[in-house]
């Protein structure tokens, strides 16, 4: 295709102001043979063509490639989220284990506690028992003593008596203690 005169200088203005023509116009551009100057105009254009659409190129496979790794970033994140809730639900679940755990070792403590004191409140109970009963057997057995032997009893009874009394308060003294203590410590 061949450009009038008029046409040709408003191209030629423009490329003094560094405005080129780019893009397909310029494969079916052509210059006369004895148009030097035009043809020039042609060849810089076509070299700016080439130049800008190179560079066109460049940039558009560098977003490709950016856009490529943003992809493959977001599948990474994507994992690292999923990864990172299947942690926290796995620490929500040792959590709660780990209180079942806790409950459950204090819940035995409890009762090995317990039973360490109504072992201990048992222990007490028949050692004062086993002293009760003693002393009132051996009171008893001096006092039949001292009636077969028609011996003064005088003392014997009023020391008997009065041991009696002693042992029975002390054994509801030392049983009342025990219980207080026992139902004192509950929780309730």
């Amino acid at each position: 295709m061949k450009y009038t005169e008029l046409k040709r200088a408003d191209l030629l203005e423009l490329a003094n102001r560094k405005v080129f023509l780019e893009g397909q116009v310029l494969k079916v551009l052509k210059a006369e043979q004895d148009d030097t100057e035009f043809l020039a105009y042609l060849l810089k254009c076509r070299a700016k063509d080439k130049e800008s659409r190179k560079k066109r190129l460049e940039v558009t496979k560098q977003v490709q490639q950016q856009n490529k790794d943003l992809a493959e970033a977001a599948v990474v994140k994507e994992a690292l989220v999923i990864k990172l809730q299947d942690a926290l639900q796995e620490a929500k679940r040792s959590e709660a284990e780990a209180q079942k755990l806790r409950d459950k070792a204090i819940e035995d403590l409890d009762v090995l506690q317990k039973k360490t004191q109504f072992e201990l409140i048992s222990i007490i109970v028949k050692v004062a028992l086993a002293v009760i009963i003693g002393v009132a057997v051996l009171t008893t057995i001096l006092y039949l003593f001292v009636l077969q032997n028609k011996l003064d009893s005088t003392i014997i009874e009023t020391t008997w008596s009065n041991l009696f009394g002693i042992l029975l308060t002390n054994s509801f003294s030392i049983v009342g203690t025990i219980m207080g203590v026992k139902y004192a410590s509950k929780d309730d």
